[in-house]
């Protein structure tokens, strides 16, 4: 006889249980050392690129004329003549803010939104949300052609969203978070065993 060990939500319904490598890098507060790390390193990056174009005339003068560059840049071709943005759809939007004269604008999301990012992940406040700011524009240069280190921030952008819970640990979410009511109250869980009873096969004789 052996026992099958099985956990609830108190409905019936079965929950799968994270492994241990996934409750101590995404659960446990321990990892959150590992995390302040990584916050850093992703928030200086976006806080020192931000803050190079706050303080470039082509990104605050209202022209637009520093994020129009990178757009045309992006719907050209490569020296063999292939397009610089492999999807079509992503080709489509970029001359759609081109023609639509949203440069102007756009160049002011664009700064805020890294010092924004930046800041987020380097006080550990709403590093979940931060992280995801930061994937978006890392996968927006991506898509136009341009790898730099948004490939490296990409992915630990990903890790970063995967540990919302504890990555902000040691900074403002240890307050923030609870406030909010997050991490959610849930039902706690209710183990229930299975057993199943295992019948010998009669010999053969």
């Amino acid at each position: 006889m052996f026992k099958v060990d099985k956990v609830t939500d108190g409905r019936g319904r079965v929950l799968i249980q994270d492994p241990p490598i996934a409750r101590f890098f995404f659960q446990g507060t321990v990892a959150s050392w590992l995390w302040l790390i990584v916050r850093v390193y992703v928030g200086y990056d976006f806080v020192a690129a931000g803050w190079a174009k706050f303080n470039t005339a082509a990104w605050m003068n209202g022209s637009g004329q520093g994020i129009l560059g990178f757009w045309k840049g992006a719907l050209g071709t490569t020296p063999a003549g292939a397009p610089v943005i492999t999807f079509d759809w992503y080709r489509a939007f970029l001359q759609f803010l081109v023609d639509s004269n949203s440069a102007g604008w756009f160049g002011y999301v664009i700064v805020f939104g890294e010092l924004a990012v930046g800041i987020g992940l380097i006080l550990g406040a709403f590093v979940g949300v931060a992280a995801a700011g930061g994937l978006i524009m890392n996968m927006a240069f991506m898509l136009a052609g341009s790898t730099s280190t948004n490939p490296v921030l990409a992915i630990l952008g990903v890790l970063l969203i995967l540990a919302w819970k504890n990555a902000g640990y040691i900074g403002l979410d240890r307050y923030f978070l609870p406030l909010l009511g997050t991490p959610w109250k849930q039902t706690a869980p209710v183990a229930k065993t299975a057993r199943v009873s295992t019948v010998p096969a009669p010999a053969a004789g």
